[in-house]
């Protein structure tokens, strides 16, 4: 589950991880009040941040559809953080993860200038945490070029980005944040502040059962504080039983809405942007299902898992939602029978047709496993515009057929 930066400051805050400060606000109103509590808080010498807050990251560089204003400003006095706000709260912010769509803004985070004259130079630097999966264990990846995307980093100047691997039996041990804080090139007082904030940063993404902390840029004051400027945070939805607090943090706003209303319907669902809606049990199928469609001459719509107990009710959601992508052209059911057995599937199936009714794309429906061929046989005899398949290769010429690549 992905939470705004402001959120995430919160959490980081919360476990001694030193943070641009800031309060989000709503409204115009809302962003001159928060820029007076910094100023009161003798948090700012004037100097204000304007921040859009997404899921999206990039917005420094994006701009909005109407007033083509950056989603990241500086305001130089509260009339300016007034302008601002009102410029970006309610726009369309388009930046190079939100693709040309965008995403509207709904509100703003003002923040502290940490960018302040001081006896030294400010400095950014990149840092993120992520599971390692290649090597099972986590890992602290940093880079000395903080602010850009650390793709193009990669891609120009792979010798820049350092990879720290925590052993998963010990857990990070005070060498590794030493490690890390050397690789930088830092010393002094800089260096034992940025052990300090790679040592409360990786404690939060422990116990906060993250995939993933993302800041970028954790900044070098010019008098040697160590910050998170930014902070992008995915939270593990698996172990959010255990955070029952961060439920709240969940913003439906910017989340696709039948992602949203699969997740209601205890379905596991991602947009995607084919032309051949998949429904199937089991990730791994899923995963396979995908393989074979774009073998097939078409491109899957999506990626929709409705489980090992898949009826009536979850085929009919599913449906649903599928048919909501104006993009499809054909849906591929494809099952195993393993604790649900084929032929209840198939009948739920033929059910869930004739609820919904007056369904225009061609479905192919592969079964395999538990009552397989009684499946194959209830849909072949349902009089309905639903094909059967109980091999892969039948269910990738179906799919041939119905898109007319055959």
């Amino acid at each position: 589950m992905n939470i705004h930066e402001y959120q995430a400051k919160e959490i980081l805050k919360g476990y001694g991880v030193k943070v641009q400060e800031g309060t989000v606000a709503y409204t115009p109103d809302e962003a001159v009040e928060a820029a007076r509590q910094l100023q009161a808080a003798g948090l700012t010498n004037g100097v204000y941040v304007v921040k859009s807050q997404i899921h999206a990251g990039g917005r420094g560089k994006g701009k909005t559809k109407n007033s083509g204003m950056n989603g990241v400003k500086v305001a130089m006095s509260l009339d300016r953080v007034r302008e601002i706000s009102k410029s970006l709260i309610g726009d369309v912010l388009e930046t190079i993860q939100t693709g040309p769509e965008g995403k509207k803004v709904h509100k703003v985070l003002i923040a502290q200038d940490v960018y302040y004259e001081g006896p030294g130079q400010p400095k950014e630097y990149y840092m993120s945490i992520l599971l390692d999966r290649a090597h099972s264990c986590n890992v602290i990846v940093a880079s000395t070029e903080g602010g850009m995307d650390i793709e193009e980093v990669a891609h120009s100047h792979p010798e820049k980005i350092v990879k720290e691997r925590i052993d998963p039996v010990t857990g990070l041990q005070p060498y590794n944040a030493r490690n890390v804080a050397f690789a930088l090139g830092l010393e002094g007082e800089a260096f034992k502040e940025m052990v300090k904030f790679i040592t409360a940063l990786y404690r939060a993404y422990v116990e906060t059962d993250s995939a993933m902390f993302e800041i970028n840029p954790v900044l070098k004051t010019s008098d040697n504080k160590i910050l998170a400027v930014d902070a992008k945070v995915n939270l593990d939805d698996n172990a959010l039983y255990r955070h029952t607090n961060y439920a709240d943090l969940r913003d439906l706003n910017e989340e696709d809405p039948l992602e949203i209303e699969a997740s209601q319907s205890g379905l596991n669902y991602v947009k995607l942007d084919g032309n051949v809606g998949c429904m199937v049990n089991g990730a791994g199928l899923a995963m396979a299902t995908m393989d074979i469609i774009q073998l097939s001459g078409g491109k899957p719509a999506n990626f929709l898992d409705v489980g090992g107990g898949a009826n009536a009710q979850t085929v009919e959601a599913g449906f649903r939602i599928i048919l909501k992508d104006p993009n499809v052209k054909a849906i591929l059911i494809n099952i195993f029978g393993g604790i649900v057995r084929c032929d209840r599937v198939a009948n739920g199936v033929v059910e869930a047709y004739k609820k919904i009714g007056d369904i225009k794309v061609p479905i192919i429906v592969r079964l395999q496993g538990t009552n397989a061929e009684e499946g194959a046989r209830i849909i072949d005899e349902s009089g309905l515009k639903v094909y059967s398949a109980v091999q892969l290769k039948e269910a990738a010429a179906r799919v041939k057929e119905v898109l007319g690549n055959g």
